[in-house]
Parts: structure tokens; sequence; C-alpha cells
């Protein structure tokens, strides 16, 4: 999940068959299986446009973690970003959701650190210890280039 051009298209093709393409923008949900090691996995990459936005409730009973993509490298749209990762949190079925937040994009000039974007998210403050939890919840955040 994340807004569009966060590199979650991207992310699913580099995790399916290691390769990088030039993606249009996503506009129907889909989704893949993937095997990392010994682990399968149902993955579901949902559009992040505005419209798209609108049907990731759809999703969210059968959610079993979410990963959360933010381009670090535009920070004119991490307002837009935390409004909707501020309603991923307040989703009751997802409560107990685990949730892990790529800040994408870090080779770019205009990426963010990792403090920053965590500041940007409102997160900061909510992250104590080693056991990263945000209302009970294990949240972990990773700074990364999917496309190196």
């Amino acid at each position: 999940m994340g807004l569009d051009n966060a590199g979650k298209t991207s992310l699913l093709r580099r995790l399916k068959d290691d390769r990088m393409v030039q993606h249009d923008p996503t506009l129907h949900a889909h989704s893949e299986e993937l095997t990392l090691g010994n682990i399968n996995f149902k993955a579901f990459d949902l559009g992040g446009h505005a419209a798209a936005r609108k049907i990731w409730k759809n999703y969210f009973q059968t959610v079993d973690g979410i990963i959360y993509l933010v381009d670090s490298a535009d920070p004119t749209r991490f307002d837009e970003s935390k409004t909707e990762f501020d309603n991923i949190l307040e989703t009751p079925e997802l409560s107990k959701v685990p949730i892990v937040i790529l800040g994408n994009k870090v080779d770019m000039s205009t990426a963010v650190s990792e403090g920053e974007l965590r500041s940007a998210l409102g997160i900061g403050n909510k992250i104590e210890g080693k056991n990263t939890e945000i209302d009970g919840r294990p949240v972990e955040v990773f700074m990364c280039s999917v496309s190196k």
C-alpha cells in the first residue's frame, strides 16, 4: 500500500522476478504469488491514486501484514501519505496487523532521512525501545531503493 508512484508495483516485480521495468499506474488491484526462501506469500498490488485508495478496505479482512511504501524523495506528498497511513492505523480490522514502512527512493538526491520520514508520518514519538510498536502493533521502518 502507499500513494501512487511510491514504488509498490516495482517492489512486487523486483520480489517476483528481480526485474525493473517502467510501469503504467496501477488502475486495478491484482495479486501475485511469491516465494521467498521457504515461505509462500500472496501479495496484493493495490493502486495508490485517490480513487483506488477507496477500495483498500476491501482487502483488510484477509491481510496478515502490510508493506506501506512512501516516496522518500517527494516530501511534498508526505502530508497525504501521513493521512492514508493514519487511516490504516485507525482501521479496527488492522489493529493487530504488523506493518513495514519502506521509505523508497533513497538513491535520489531529494530523499529525506529515516528520522525525517518518521517525523513526517508522525511516528517518531510513538516508537519506543527495541520492540517497535504503535498501539501494540509491530511496526518497522526501513529506508531503501527498490530500483537498486
